[in-house]
């Protein structure tokens, strides 16, 4: 007998970008890089899960920004909405953990680029916390 993936859905503010992931989620990865930053106006929590269990339902307000090659984020633009981020190449895309709709019972499981933390805020020790992005948070199968 197979197992039943779960049927995670979430969006944007406004309801122009919609998705729906048939499968499980990596834990959140909290990253403090600059670039984060500055695309969310505060630190990034993200899950993420296998491209291929991932499905766009809704994508009129869906916006990419490419800030290097074969690197993007992807946001609503008609509410600002932080949603994406892809390494096109990769088998990843990580979603905004605050974009879904329903809790999933997701845990921080790294801090990465903390050396690129604001100085407004503390950052919890109490799981890993890397100074670059090499994390061993893996993703579901």
């Amino acid at each position: 007998m197979s197992e039943t993936k779960p049927v995670i859905t979430g969006g944007c503010v406004c309801g122009a970008v919609r998705y729906q992931v048939n499968g499980s989620l990596r834990p959140v990865i909290a990253c403090h890089c600059e670039q984060c930053r500055r695309f969310s106006g505060h630190f990034v929590a993200a899950t993420a899960t296998r491209k291929a269990y991932f499905q766009l339902l809704k994508a009129d307000g869906l916006k990419w920004y490419s800030y290097q090659a074969g690197l993007r984020q992807g946001f609503c633009q008609a509410c600002g909405s932080s949603l994406f981020f892809e390494d096109e190449q990769g088998e990843r895309i990580s979603i905004a953990a605050g974009s879904l709709d329903q809790a999933q019972g997701l845990q921080i499981a790294a801090h990465i680029f903390a050396a690129e933390a604001g100085d407004y805020y503390s950052i919890d020790h109490n799981v890993p916390v890397l100074a670059d992005g090499n994390h061993s948070v893996q993703l579901p199968v």
